[in-house]
């Protein structure tokens, strides 16, 4: 089954983003891992209190005969209002389904989608449970030195989701067994940076902003663990 776990890059990137990293409360019981979908039933429900991380993903591909039979027709156009024909991307995406039969576009971005808001918020929140469980290490122990420094500034960051208006394809690539894809993200938020005694010394807690970010997943499709992790994040232009 198509299933995400989402990694971040280097910290630094995204804290330069005018601390668009932002927070709800800070005391949120960790959430569980949107990206993982399962068939329901009695197997599932076993296999949710192994993972514990699992929960249905709307729009789960459907895995039947047909749907893996289905017509050249079908398949020359699956990848239609994600990817433009003949473009890297189209291709890119053609050599992941090939690889891993079990891939469907609109779930990917459905997670995606989802991962983006459960990251930024677990960042500002400073919750490294969450963090832990959707980056890779690298990128873990990055992001865990930022909440650490910040901590001792006594800083905190406050930010509020209004839209994820758009997460397109930008790019896409089966590159040996990793297969890697990138989404270009726009979103509208409000953010704010506090210092220890409440002052504003970054951000707006009243102005919506429009930010774009470009996210990179990817995924060893010869490996057992469905997961997609986060590789690679930026600003867009």
């Amino acid at each position: 089954m198509t299933t995400i776990i989402f990694a971040l890059l280097a910290v630094f990137v995204v804290w330069k983003l005018r601390s668009i990293l932002g927070t709800r409360s800070g005391t949120e019981k960790p959430p569980s891992n949107p990206f993982l979908n399962r068939a329901p039933g009695p197997a599932a429900a076993r296999r949710d209190d192994a993972d514990n991380k699992i929960i249905t993903l709307p729009g789960a591909p459907d895995l039947s005969a047909a749907a893996r039979n289905a017509a050249p027709s079908d398949q020359a156009e699956r990848w239609k209002g994600f990817a433009e024909p003949g473009s890297k991307a189209w291709a890119g995406l053609d050599a992941i389904a090939a690889a891993d039969r079990s891939f469907a576009i609109q779930p990917f971005i459905d997670g995606a989608k989802a991962a983006y808001e459960m990251i930024v918020g677990a960042f500002a929140a400073g919750n490294r449970q969450v963090l832990e469980n959707l980056l890779a290490k690298d990128v873990y122990d990055s992001f865990a030195t930022a909440i650490s420094e910040r901590e001792k500034r006594g800083e905190k960051v406050e930010t509020t989701f209004v839209s994820i208006d758009k997460a397109v394809v930008d790019d896409a690539e089966l590159r040996g067994g990793a297969a890697q894809i990138t989404l270009r993200y726009t979103s509208q938020m409000i953010t704010v940076t506090r210092a220890q005694d409440g002052a504003v010394i970054e951000g707006s807690p009243d102005k919506v902003i429009e930010i774009t970010d470009v996210w990179t997943f990817t995924r060893d499709v010869n490996s057992r663990d469905p997961n997609w992790r986060l590789s690679a994040t930026g600003a867009g232009a």
